[in-house]
């Protein structure tokens, strides 16, 4: 992956508020992008994995950890969605 690098300037107090050691702002900071990313629907959780070099299931757990909603889907459109599958799989077996 093509990377660059970004320069920051942040109150010296704000890594307190972050509440973790320096060596980890990187990594955090990061993470909290994709994670940003993901929740403005910028970017597929593929693409979070792959940023944050995880698996794309823990992606969706740290979704999930962070209270992120991974479907967006309300439950009658899943429901729908289900049904529209069952139908073209059943008319493929025809």
């Amino acid at each position: 992956m093509d990377t660059m690098t970004v320069a920051l300037h942040l109150p010296r107090n704000l890594l307190g508020a972050l509440d973790i050691p320096q060596e980890q702002l990187a990594e955090h900071l990061q993470t909290l992008i994709a994670i940003a990313l993901f929740r403005e629907g910028k970017i597929s959780t593929g693409k979070g994995a792959e940023l944050l070099d995880i698996s794309k299931l823990a992606f969706v757990q740290l979704l999930a950890q962070q209270d992120v909603t991974y479907f967006t889907e309300l439950p009658e459109e899943l429901v729908n969605e289900v049904t529209q599958l069952r139908q073209l799989l059943s008319g493929a077996q025809a």
